[in-house]
């Protein structure tokens, strides 16, 4: 599938997308449910879609209400067998993090495997040794994916390195409170706190208490229970930022369905337009966003790396050069963000260096002129997105570009491009 994009007054609104990221740890948490949990707010992705799959794997029952559009999750509470579990994790790297320890509750032999990017992404240095300080026998591909465990979970004190990923801290931190006996977690060198922060507010809306000491400690209390009834899944900001920059730099978008008490890292995408000059309206649970002059900007990104995108979109269509920390955070994702943002950038004109751990962007200050210009996603729904919503206020009113493999919005998105249809004037 291959998207065509051309320059256009952006003037609409629309609904923010569930937040994948909730998404699946409300499906981890319904599957350790011993009752019921009646879902509210979700749309699809194909990052739910692979958690949803999951826990069917491991014994949940879903099933759709159309008159309530909400999901009934009849849980399936840990029981250790001695049966080998194969769980297809699709493309979903935060998935196959999440469930890593989780399904250990259910089997003392899994193997975790997947599909297209999540075979390139590494796993053993964020899983193997703090798999083999819990006793738990690891083994993989030269570091890749498909990933095998054995053994039983068992509480004790673990070390975990975060600072590469906090996705398997997650998993970790969502599986010790059903264990027998309590459970210590160190963690060193975290990154993307506001995610642990996102799991441990799901995990006590479901009765579950986790400690946290300056993100440095973890004391979780073992023989804890899953409870709730309904859960109420809330909007994605990572969606919602392309939409917003969109509304910056070529009209005006207001995005619905957003919570601004949500842990997800990337609302800070209201105060980044806000230094830029962009006319920002806060409401109750929506955000307006106008064009106006746009300045460039500074941002640490290193805990929200998922913005990265979109910054980029927004700062080359600022005067000026903009800094972006955080460029570390990008080289292990669909692809390597911070390679593939410069040389796709690059074709419409947009100059991006990478020094250290800093992407330094040179917004442009006049629109240009492209004929049949190709971009290529990489197979990665962020940079698919970003261009996009980049190329819209860049290129003048004869141009166009063709991003390829853009189906890839799936993954996170699947209304996006219908979505930027109804917003274009």
């Amino acid at each position: 599938m291959n998207v065509t994009i051309q320059p256009s007054e952006i003037n609409g609104k629309i609904p923010a997308p569930c937040s994948k990221s909730v998404a699946q740890r409300v499906f981890a948490a319904s599957l350790l449910n011993g009752d019921e949990t009646v879902v509210s707010g979700y749309t699809e992705s194909d990052d739910s879609l692979a958690a949803m799959e999951i826990i069917k794997m491991l014994g949940a029952d879903v099933n759709f209400n159309e008159q309530s559009d909400s999901l009934t999750i009849k849980g399936n509470p840990p029981a250790l067998k001695t049966r080998k579990i194969d769980l297809n994790c699709g493309e979903s790297g935060f998935s196959s993090r999440l469930f890593a320890p989780l399904s250990l509750l259910y089997s003392d032999n899994v193997t975790l495997s997947g599909r297209g990017s999540l075979l390139k992404r590494p796993f053993a240095e964020l899983m193997k040794q703090p798999f083999e300080q819990m006793g738990i026998k690891y083994s993989d591909n030269n570091g890749f994916l498909p990933v095998n465990l054995q053994g039983q979970l068992s509480a004790r004190e673990t070390v975990i390195d975060g600072s590469g990923s906090s996705q398997f801290l997650s998993g970790i931190l969502m599986t010790l409170p059903l264990l027998d006996g309590d459970s210590v977690v160190k963690v060193l060198n975290l990154t993307s706190k506001p995610y642990i922060d996102l799991t441990i507010n799901v995990a006590s809306k479901f009765g579950v208490e986790i400690e946290n000491d300056n993100y440095r400690v973890f004391n979780i209390k073992g023989n804890q229970h899953y409870r709730c009834g309904n859960f109420h899944i809330e909007g994605d900001w990572s969606g919602a930022s392309c939409l917003l920059v969109a509304g910056a730099i070529a009209g005006t978008v207001e995005v619905t369905n957003l919570d601004f008490q949500s842990n997800q890292a990337d609302k800070f995408i209201t105060e980044i337009l806000e230094s830029t000059g962009a006319d920002v309206e806060i409401k109750p649970s929506s955000v307006k966003v106008s064009r106006n002059e746009l300045n460039s900007f500074v941002f640490d990104a290193s805990n929200s790396p998922d913005l990265f995108p979109a910054l980029v979109a927004l700062a080359a269509n600022c005067k000026g050069v903009s800094w972006i920390k955080g460029v570390e955070r990008l080289l292990s994702k669909e692809s390597n963000r911070a390679e593939t943002l410069q040389s796709e950038f690059g074709k419409i004109g947009v100059k991006i260096e990478l020094r250290d751990d800093f992407m330094i962007i040179e917004g442009n200050k006049t629109k240009i002129g492209l004929k049949n210009v190709t971009i290529n996603s990489h197979n990665d729904h962020r940079i698919a997105m970003s261009t996009a919503i980049g190329a819209v206020g860049l290129l003048d009113s004869g141009s166009k570009i063709i991003i390829e493999n853009a189906g890839c919005v799936n993954k996170s998105y699947p209304g996006f491009w219908n979505d930027i249809e109804l917003i274009r004037c």
